[in-house]
């Protein structure tokens, strides 16, 4: 089951992967065009932080982040102890969007950054940040409503 799992992550990975891609090989650093109007942007920026442009230029830093999340990510995903979908597929995204930035990091020393919401005052992000953001949202969806143990220590 795990394998579809690492499935998932590695759909992630692709479509992060494909619209910086996309977006690189198309657009002008700074550059906007309107997807939907007065709802989503894509603007071409380059990060060499994390969110919010916070720790400017400490690649080190974030290779080893990713590094231990990574491994926390497998080891949470193949540890029978917790078996839940729901659980698994937060873990999945988290582990897909950690790999994905990691990939930018390793490979071009910033990340690339494309979606904006137009309607609201709000950072550029990218698939990889969304998949974080959700795949941490259903972990504690889980943990609050489902994990009877209470903890998801060993």
């Amino acid at each position: 089951m795990q394998f579809l799992y690492l499935i998932i992550s590695f759909v992630v990975v692709f479509a992060d992967q494909g619209l910086k891609s996309f977006i690189s090989n198309n657009y002008s650093l700074g550059e906007v065009h309107q997807v939907i109007p007065h709802v989503l942007s894509f603007t071409y920026v380059q990060n060499n932080g994390a969110a919010w442009n916070i720790l400017t230029g400490q690649m080190w830093l974030f290779y080893l982040i990713s590094i231990f999340a990574i491994g926390v990510c497998l080891y949470y995903l193949f540890k029978p102890k917790y078996k839940n979908g729901l659980f698994d597929c937060g873990l999945a995204l988290v582990l897909g969007g950690i790999i994905g930035n990691l990939v930018d990091r390793i490979h071009l020393k910033y990340v690339i950054d494309m979606l904006q919401v137009d309607f609201i005052h709000f950072n550029i992000f990218n698939i990889a940040d969304s998949a974080i953001t959700v795949g941490i949202i259903l972990i504690f969806i889980y943990l609050l409503f489902f994990d009877e143990s209470g903890n998801v220590n060993d």
